[in-house]
């Protein structure tokens, strides 16, 4: 008989149940997959990214499959944080699994605005602050390449919010370390990364970019070297909990970040090939550790042997 191992992790003040957490844009607002999968075996939920106001995202063609991953350039559609309060946040407050809301804004401002609204909603374990998005007021850099622009989002949403705040770094930057440093002297109390990595896709035969946007975020197996790589510098780098993610596909994938020293993971482009990736993961974390006799997950975590 198998022995009961204690898969429970502390991510930033959110206690889940098991390591493994769905990733924002890869399971929509968690409700459309609960027919597929039994939504309480999760970790946590982070639902799509969501907005002040709806909206519609980039034109299409937006999704285009590579070589060993995707390219998206969905544009952050979604219903807004008000409709979604109102119509998704009630059904997903019934599961026994921590929901978090990924928030994004063109401005401060708008960060700010959204935090305020979702802050006044018990049920929001928290927040995931997606930096990864076009600054309009510094000609659409992405707040997250620059560590005084990230601490800036991350430290204006602090001050009006209790709610643990999650905060997904963008690999597209020289020293991921440094953003990772400011943004938790700004308040952050965990950090999630990798964001996809920008990449183009081009049409032979009409010489043209395949998505519409020209340029998209690559997500899958392609870019998993280069997150456990990020996740192992960061979680060295500062002492709150890191959640890693990009290319995880199986339970093997996920171990190898808590080797590197995550807290906790995020699936993201394994949902579209296989709904019940996220449940199979969970599963098989705790297979491992049985047949390893380990206890818990956290005697495995930050084990790599450097």
């Amino acid at each position: 008989m198998n022995r009961q191992v204690d898969l429970s992790v502390d991510v930033g003040g959110v206690v889940l149940k098991n390591p493994v957490m769905t990733a924002s844009g890869t399971f929509g607002y968690g409700l459309e997959f609960k027919d597929y999968v039994d939504l309480n075996t999760l970790g946590g939920i982070v639902v799509k990214g969501l907005s002040i106001e709806p909206s519609k995202g980039n034109p299409p063609p937006r999704i285009v499959e590579t070589a060993c991953g995707m390219l998206n350039a969905i544009g952050l559609e979604n219903i807004g944080i008000r409709a979604f309060v109102k119509d998704k946040m009630p059904e997903l407050a019934k599961l026994d699994t921590a929901v978090f809301i990924n928030v994004y804004g063109k401005t401060e401002a708008d960060y700010v605005r959204v935090a305020e609204i979702a802050d006044e909603v018990p049920s929001i374990a928290g927040m995931e602050i997606n930096i990864s998005c076009p600054n309009v007021s510094q000609g659409g850099l992405a707040f997250g390449v620059d560590p005084c622009s990230a601490a800036g989002v991350v430290s204006a949403v602090r001050a009006v919010t209790r709610k643990p705040l999650m905060v997904k770094l963008t690999p597209n930057v020289t020293d991921i370390t440094e953003v990772a440093r400011s943004v938790v002297d700004a308040g952050a109390d965990s950090l999630s990364l990798i964001n996809t990595i920008t990449g183009m896709a081009i049409d032979l035969k009409t010489r043209k970019p395949k998505l519409a946007n020209k340029v998209g975020g690559l997500s899958g197996p392609a870019i998993k070297p280069v997150a456990l790589r990020m996740v192992w510098q960061v979680a060295s780098a500062v002492k709150v909990p890191v959640i890693g993610m990009g290319g995880i596909m199986t339970a093997e994938d996920a171990l190898e970040f808590i080797v590197a020293g995550a807290s906790a993971v995020q699936v993201g482009t394994a949902n579209f090939v296989n709904p019940g990736a996220s449940v199979e993961i969970v599963d098989g974390i705790r297979r491992y550790l049985q047949d390893n006799n380990m206890a818990s997950i956290s005697d495995l975590r930050g084990s790599l042997r450097v």
